[in-house]
């Protein structure tokens, strides 16, 4: 089930599933909303979006409050939450999924925001989107990186199949703390493109997200099916190496290497930082001894910037040996 394009004039409700940040952070906020303006689209920023219960940006009851006032309004034709964070999990046991059945729209971020995206579309079968968030990439001093803009504009206002993804041409992971010294462009460095870990072809439904947020779902109802799928994985620079190797190895154990068709895995921020002599390659190789799939490292989704939208469902293709190519088979919203 795909929601409709989003077009100029359209409105845009905004909340905060998971953790807090937005409160903390009000003229990034102001910015992400100006950007989002600035494109050409009518802002709802939703209650509880700068709410704080400890952790979380509100309790379950008001995140769930939100997100269900933004799926039953009729003027609200997309959802972006501000940030990820931790426990947006929490919502998924008392989400009215025939709600959102009823009423399909865009529903994107990412990080976290994982647990949503994946449950929503294995309960719902509506295609959900990982992708950009208004703190961190709305919220930038000029806005949207260009190539972010492109593929949003790409992803989600057109009803053309969305084509081959080609690499951006530069990209960052530096951190400028928000509110208080991100008034300048963040030190972007040249991007040297795809990796190709192992060489194959792959055809199938995207599953994309944040690993360890999407184990969170393994043994649930709201963990998607792998069959044939496309994986689109991410993580953030609080993870280690260790970790990482955990999470593909836990995959391993829940068969998931048995069904899937491919593997492509978003750039890592600098701060998970990689053995030399047992790289991310060699942990992802050993994770997958005795599958043939092909695996890409450094797409352009996750913890660094620019990104492209990853739509939940959507059919994809994965080609990789002496270049790679990544395309997205068919439009994501009609």
């Amino acid at each position: 089930m795909k929601p409709l394009r989003l077009q100029k004039g359209d409105t845009i409700a905004i909340l905060s599933p998971a953790s807090a940040v937005a409160a903390y952070v009000p003229r990034r906020l102001q910015r992400g909303i100006e950007t989002l303006q600035r494109m050409g689209f009518q802002v709802l920023v939703m209650p509880n979006t700068t709410a704080i219960h400890s952790h979380t940006a509100g309790t379950i009851g008001e995140r769930l409050q939100d997100l269900h006032m933004a799926f039953q309004n009729p003027d609200v034709k997309a959802i972006i939450t501000t940030i990820g964070g931790f426990n947006s999990h929490q919502l998924l046991d008392e989400l009215d999924y025939d709600l959102i059945r009823n009423n399909p729209k865009i529903f994107m971020g990412y990080s976290d925001i994982t647990a949503l995206l994946s449950g929503i579309q294995t309960k719902t079968g509506l295609t959900t989107f990982v992708g950009p968030a208004i703190l961190p990439q709305f919220g930038q001093l000029h806005g949207l990186d260009a190539y972010t803009k492109k593929w949003f504009e790409k992803t989600l206002m057109q009803t053309e199949p969305i084509g081959q993804i080609e690499a951006s041409d530069e990209w960052t992971d530096e951190g400028l703390r928000w509110d208080v010294n991100d008034d300048r462009r963040r030190t972007h460095v040249v991007n040297e493109g795809y990796v190709v870990a192992r060489a194959g072809e792959g055809a199938g439904p995207i599953i994309a997200g944040n690993l360890g947020t999407l184990l969170l779902l393994a043994g649930t109802p709201y963990m998607p099916s792998f069959d044939g799928a496309v994986l689109m994985l991410e993580d953030d620079e609080s993870e280690t190496p260790e970790t990482i190797d955990r999470y593909f190895t836990q995959l391993r154990h829940l068969g998931a290497y048995e069904k899937i068709s491919a593997i492509v895995v978003g750039r890592f921020h600098g701060k998970v930082e990689f053995d030399p002599d047992f790289t991310l390659k060699d942990i992802l190789l050993r994770a997958t001894r005795g599958y043939d799939f092909p695996i890409v490292l450094d797409a352009d989704f996750g913890h660094t910037d620019p990104v492209f939208p990853l739509p939940n469902g959507i059919q994809a293709s994965v080609t990789a040996g002496e270049t790679v190519e990544l395309e997205i088979l068919e439009s994501a919203v009609e």
